[in-house]
């Protein structure tokens, strides 16, 4: 996985500083998938303060696991268009303290959030697994080090589902209620066969990109999702990038006054 220099930090929202590395999206369709942000870890590896955090981690309850929906596809796009629900999931990497204003803010406006979790964000930040659920938010599955997961062979593509299930497993009790593969907006048929082996019935996808890792700018991300969202649409953010804190509120405000409600994956298919 080739790496890029590291980002100059950004501010947005209610003066939200944003250091440290960025967020790094997976490709969509006609895009090219862009690099993960500079880590100054080894692969794979958790530095000595995650470790030792790690430690002080009390073993916690268990948390939502997966569940087969009869009738659903292998892989989800978008929930029941009858009803005015919506879910917005976010590809979990990047600077902790983004991910918690964007939690934050959505806990204020009423609304839970979808987070797909990278491994090694996990290993770095283990207590925002904790964070996440206790704010009554989805968890799940995003890949252990967000690699191009459909390029890669059998045994390399089940050991990078694996590892980011074994994380979430010992940080919440539970594998995750969700896999989205990593560097595609679809799996391949290799890796949905994977992650059903790892215990995720079911592959999550979207219908809405906001390709807010392309930095646009708050303005161009609010239009991006709000002009494409619609009863149960599964919408594409990224933690990690200061324009998406800034776009969220007018996100959620919008949504709000269209009687759309933004909902964890998990109730959108309920």
């Amino acid at each position: 996985m080739t790496h890029t220099d590291r980002r100059t930090a950004l501010r947005a929202g209610a003066g939200l500083a944003a250091g440290g590395a960025l967020a790094a999206g997976c490709a969509t369709t006609g895009a090219v998938a862009h690099p993960a942000p500079t880590s100054t870890t080894p692969t794979g590896a958790a530095p000595a303060h995650a470790a030792s955090a790690r430690a002080a981690t009390p073993v916690p309850a268990v948390a939502p696991a997966p569940r087969r929906l009869p009738g659903q596809p292998s892989e989800l796009t978008h929930g029941p268009r009858n009803r005015p629900r919506v879910a917005l999931t976010f590809h979990g990497q990047g600077d902790p303290s983004i991910a918690r204003s964007l939690l934050t803010t959505a806990e204020k406006h009423g609304a839970r959030l979808t987070v797909l979790a990278v491994g090694t964000w996990l290993d770095d930040h283990p207590d925002i697994a904790r964070r996440i659920l206790d704010g009554g938010h989805d968890l799940g599955n995003h890949t252990h080090r967000h690699l191009n997961i459909n390029a890669m062979s059998e045994s390399a593509a089940q050991a990078e589902i694996q590892a980011c299930a074994d994380r979430l497993k010992r940080l919440t009790g539970s594998i995750g209620t969700w896999f989205r593969p990593s560097r595609s907006p679809r799996a391949s048929p290799l890796v949905e066969r994977l992650a059903a082996r790892a215990g995720y019935p079911h592959v999550l996808s979207y219908d809405v990109d906001s390709l807010d890792f392309t930095e646009p700018g708050a303005a161009a991300v609010t239009r991006k999702v709000l002009g494409e969202v619609r009863n149960g649409s599964v919408v594409s953010l990224h933690f990690g990038y200061p324009g998406t804190v800034a776009a969220l509120p007018a996100v959620l405000d919008e949504l709000g006054r269209r009687g759309l409600h933004a909902v964890t994956t998990t109730e959108l298919f309920s």
